[in-house]
């Protein structure tokens, strides 16, 4: 009689070498994208040989998936926080302040969804069509509910979402831009902090009812 064999836990070297083989492999995919990022590449940034990192990840296709897992997994948490029981403005108050929050922490992320995006998703479509969707419908059916309820105003959900993302997303995917307009007395850390008090003010004072 025979078993399957179970998949052995990694070990703690293992579990490192493949965080260390992620962080290299962020800063090369969301340099120069899926097509232009090399295994070589990676392995440079990551200090280790071609070989070593092919024990780990077999294709470049394995890393850049893992990547987009993990990314898709933290890209959506805030989304997910979006509570249906609290106030709607101070909810959607809360969801601009954690996007933003992303936006600074989280810039090489950013880049590398927007370069899979850019190419037509061909690598994720399955997850947009699917986890994305089914939880996008989701929270727009729980905004759809506070209009019904007269507590916030009445709008498009989906796109009050994807509008609340480009604004978000473009001060990590332009933040170059952002600092060069703005220069040196604007330019820095408040930046981000401006960004959230302007956006607060255009959302929730558009979003709040009337009368």
């Amino acid at each position: 009689m025979t078993t399957m064999a179970k998949a052995r836990p990694r070990t703690r070297i293992q579990t490192q070498k493949r965080g260390i083989i992620l962080e290299a492999a962020l800063d090369v995919f969301s340099t120069h994208g899926f097509r232009g990022a090399t295994i070589d590449q990676i392995a440079e940034a990551a200090s280790m040989s071609k070989p070593n990192l092919l024990y780990y990840f077999r294709r470049k296709e394995d890393i850049h998936t893992a990547l987009i897992q993990r990314l898709l997994d933290t890209w959506l948490q805030p989304l997910r926080e979006l509570d249906e029981i609290g106030d709607p403005l101070t909810e959607l108050r809360g969801y601009i302040r954690r996007k933003l929050e992303m936006a600074r922490d989280y810039p090489r992320e950013s880049r590398l969804f927007a370069n899979e995006i850019l190419q037509g998703a061909p690598r994720i479509m399955e997850l947009l069509e699917t986890d994305l969707k089914s939880l996008v419908d989701e929270k727009a059916a729980v905004i759809r509910a506070w209009m019904k309820a007269g507590r916030i105003a009445k709008t498009d959900p989906y796109h009050l979402i994807f509008s609340i993302w480009a604004t978000t997303q473009h001060y990590a995917d332009f933040d170059v831009q952002v600092r060069a307009v703005l220069g040196p007395d604007r330019g820095g850390e408040g930046r981000f902090e401006d960004a959230a008090r302007f956006l607060e003010q255009l959302y929730v004072e558009g979003l709040r009812p009337k009368g």
